[in-house]
């Protein structure tokens, strides 16, 4: 599986093959059928500007497929110090 960091990474084959998934899952997950594509991940979420709408929808996202989110804040880490993302 490739990173998504700018759409120009993914082929336009790739791109329909994930929104297909994404539709399906959305589906079965409406019918009651779990998913736990990510037990045992966490995703990690850094924002230097708050975004309550983003931040639900990747923490219900990962949720729903088993995983676990946890929200960083400028507040919370280094980066409001000026440490860089990287280190």
């Amino acid at each position: 599986m490739n990173h998504l960091l700018k759409l120009l990474d993914w082929t336009s084959e790739e791109i329909i093959a994930t929104l297909d998934l994404a539709d399906k899952l959305k589906a079965e997950n409406k019918a009651g059928k779990e998913h736990h594509l990510l037990k045992g991940k966490t995703l990690a979420m850094i924002f230097s500007k708050n975004s309550t709408r983003t931040r639900v929808s990747f923490e219900v996202g990962m949720y729903q497929l088993g995983g676990h989110a946890l929200m960083i804040s400028n507040k919370d880490s280094q980066l409001g110090r000026g440490e860089p993302v990287q280190d």
